[in-house]
């Protein structure tokens, strides 16, 4: 099933964690509704600009695999406020870093995180969307410290 242009369901709901912990990873309408609008107002529109595909590395968790996973208690993965997916280029058309930096400039979006990497490319990036009167439009860096916890620092230009 698509949810957008560019986004299938089951795209956003795939977990080896899930799979192989037996977990159903599966939103129910309203929690789609907000994967959705994520899917049509920031992916897609990503989407177009790379030029190519762009692979979703976590999209929805449901409230049993994020807490399988040691997901945050609020996360956005699970879709109750706002929905979040964490992109990468695997195929070569843009790099994190570029994604990253074209969603600041360009996009409404409630948060995104340039996951650990480099000063030149995150591993990852991470975006979430709320609402249009809601997007907080936060940049944040996750960092890890000498004991391998996450922490976050604001981004600046």
């Amino acid at each position: 099933m698509k949810i957008s242009q560019f986004v299938s369901l089951s795209e956003v709901t795939k977990s080896n964690t899930a799979t192989r912990k037996g977990i159903m990873n599966i939103p129910n309408e309203d929690q789609l509704n907000r994967i959705a609008t994520l899917a049509v107002l920031v992916f897609d529109p990503l989407r177009d600009w790379v030029g190519g595909a762009v692979k979703i590395n976590s999209g929805f968790r449901s409230e049993a695999l994020n807490k399988a996973i040691g997901g945050s208690k609020t996360s956005q993965h699970m879709a109750n406020n706002g929905a979040a997916f964490d992109i990468d280029d695997t195929f070569g058309h843009a790099t994190n870093s570029q994604m990253f930096h074209y969603i600041k400039d360009n996009m409404s979006f409630d948060q995104m995180i340039w996951e650990f990497g480099d000063d030149e490319n995150p591993e990852w990036v991470h975006v979430s969307y709320g609402t249009a009167a809601t997007n907080r439009m936060e940049v944040l860096i996750a960092k890890k410290n000498s004991k391998n916890k996450t922490y976050y620092v604001k981004y600046e230009d």
